[in-house]
């Protein structure tokens, strides 16, 4: 049974995880951040469009409240008006409409990007559960958000206030001036009192970001178990990819074997080491190991040698070099050219004998490969 230090989430949430989180449409986000960023666009385009924008739509409502009195008789007249205005208006507060639904993509970009996933979208009857409910209004998501929620009422009421009771004036005497006056002032202090509340809600998101980030992080922690089990879902089971690799070295142990009746000769040291070589100056400018072994595999690769009456040449030097330095299906090394070469001969003329006859080729003693070659030289051992 896992210790209960392994069940506690205290590691940080690895790559497949968050990956995971993603998919399923879990990524960091901050409504006041998405509230701060689509109230300064708005101010900002308020301000771009100016007293263009303020003017322009004085002169819609003007044509809306002033027409010839023969369109109110005719059919269709009246709704020929307002589709004209409609349209007027909605070209002149286009820009600013195209600046929010820009501002509405772009905040969610700023934290975890765009993400696209059905599975928020799926029933999920645990959410109906009143207790559950209950438990995550008391959490300590909940109870943050009411921090948050407390904090943006005090602060957006108190700029509203302050800013009435500073202009208070400037307010009572708009009532004394001129209509188009009247317009430009009060969208200043409209200007101004937007200003103040967009930095209030600066100040709030530059504190909600971190702890969204903070509390995303800690929401994904993961424990020691889990960690663990993820490694062998992505790396497998240590046990299996053993027997996996036990697996692939007998196939491939059996494939060498099927390739030792094609060998030209079997040079063995004599019982620990055997290496089987095969040469074809159509397909290679050297011979190839095409099979080798030590104690057991050695001797089933004699064995099969026998049957199979494939030359057998003791030179225990040369098994263990070719053994060391020679891999399945390569050419030997240069080095051991020439001596290999000298095994070939004896070959070829121990073939010519058995198929001609006459006098049987000396075998070849002594064969000695260049120094470094032989693994046992220099250590006494005889292997």
């Amino acid at each position: 049974m896992a210790d209960d230090s392994d069940l506690e989430k205290t590691e940080p949430a690895s790559g497949r995880r968050l990956e995971q989180a993603r998919e399923e449409g879990q990524v960091p986000h901050s409504r006041e951040l998405a509230s701060f960023i689509l109230l300064m666009v708005g101010v900002t385009g308020l301000y771009v469009l100016g007293s263009w924008g303020g003017h322009r739509m004085m002169q819609i409502v003007k044509s809306a409240l002033s027409f010839e009195r023969k369109m109110a008789f005719e059919p269709g007249g009246m709704g020929q008006i307002l589709s004209q205005l409609a349209t007027d208006a909605l070209l002149t507060v286009a820009p600013l409409l195209l600046a929010l639904v820009l501002g509405a993509l772009a905040t969610p970009f700023l934290m975890g990007g765009w993400v696209f996933s059905t599975k928020v979208l799926t029933l999920d009857l645990t959410r109906l559960s009143p207790m559950q409910g209950l438990g995550r209004m008391f959490s300590t998501h909940g109870l943050a958000e009411l921090v948050k929620a407390s904090l943006k009422a005090v602060l957006v009421g108190s700029v509203g206030v302050w800013v009435v009771w500073r202009e208070r004036d400037n307010l009572l005497a708009l009532m004394l001036q001129p209509l188009e006056a009247s317009m430009d002032n009060f969208a200043s202090l409209v200007l101004l009192s937007t200003l103040l509340i967009v930095t209030s809600l600066a100040l709030i998101a530059a504190i909600d970001v971190p702890y969204q980030l903070w509390e995303y992080s800690r929401k994904l922690r993961m424990s020691k178990e889990e960690v663990r089990q993820e490694m062998k879902e992505q790396e497998g089971d240590p046990q299996i990819k053993a027997r996996i690799r036990a697996a692939q070295r007998e196939m491939s142990r059996r494939r060498m074997m099927t390739q030792v009746p094609n060998a030209d000769v079997v040079v063995t040291n004599p019982t620990h080491y055997a290496v089987a070589l095969k040469y074809d100056p159509d397909k290679a400018g050297a011979p190839i190991v095409i099979a080798k072994g030590m104690n057991l595999i050695a001797a089933n690769i004699r064995e099969l040698a026998r049957d199979n009456n494939v030359p057998i040449l003791e030179a225990p030097p040369l098994a263990r070099a070719l053994y060391a330095h020679c891999e399945l299906e390569q050419q030997i090394p240069a080095a051991l050219y020439t001596v290999v070469a000298e095994v070939m001969a004896y070959v070829f003329q121990l073939n010519h004998w058995i198929a001609e006859g006459g006098l049987p080729p000396e075998q070849p003693t002594g064969l000695a490969v260049p120094e470094g070659m032989d693994p046992a030289a220099g250590t006494g051992a005889e292997v």
